[in-house]
């Protein structure tokens, strides 16, 4: 017997084996109460036990979040106008390359906050990152604006307030 022939043969009857087993199992599924039981048990196991591994990475990633809130707040915000505008200019470029590198998503959003921290209209520059920036960055970005109390939303570097850039009285 020639090798090819005999190899033929062989992976025809693994073939063979593997579509009877196909037809036996969807029998067994469609038929045995018992083994269409255990297999929506075994689902709703794992689907919980991805439910669980869900919860605590958000978990981690919430104390990743507060971490690094804590770490801008520690590390402190310029007061100067100048020192503002770089910062702010600075800021925003390095959210911008580490979106675009699409690994650090926290410190892509960390970046955007502390350009947020300093720029005169918050509510203007949400606006402009609902746009610009990637969803997900986004939701961390909102996740640290909803932790963060202490953020004004409203003034200007210069410490007027928005109706005095605007000659509204």
């Amino acid at each position: 017997m020639r090798t090819s022939v005999l190899v033929a043969a062989s992976a025809g009857t693994i073939v063979t084996g593997l579509l009877a087993y196909a037809v036996y199992f969807d029998r067994k599924r469609q038929t045995d109460p018992n083994f269409r039981k255990s297999l929506k048990r075994n689902n709703r196991r794992l689907a919980k036990a991805v439910k669980e591994e869900e919860e605590a990475q958000g978990a981690e990633q919430r104390e990743a979040i507060k971490a690094a809130i804590q770490r801008a707040k520690q590390e402190g915000f310029p007061a100067d106008l100048e020192e503002k505008e770089s910062y702010f200019m600075s800021q925003v470029a390095k959210g911008e390359g580490l979106c675009a590198e699409g690994s650090a998503q926290i410190d892509a959003a960390l970046a955007f906050y502390k350009a947020l921290k300093v720029y005169p209209q918050p509510k203007d520059l949400i606006a402009i990152y609902d746009k610009t920036v990637p969803k997900e960055v986004l939701e961390i970005l909102a996740e640290m604006v909803a932790m963060d109390t202490s953020l004004k939303l409203g003034g200007s570097f210069t410490g007027e307030s928005s109706a005095d850039n605007h000659g509204v009285e």
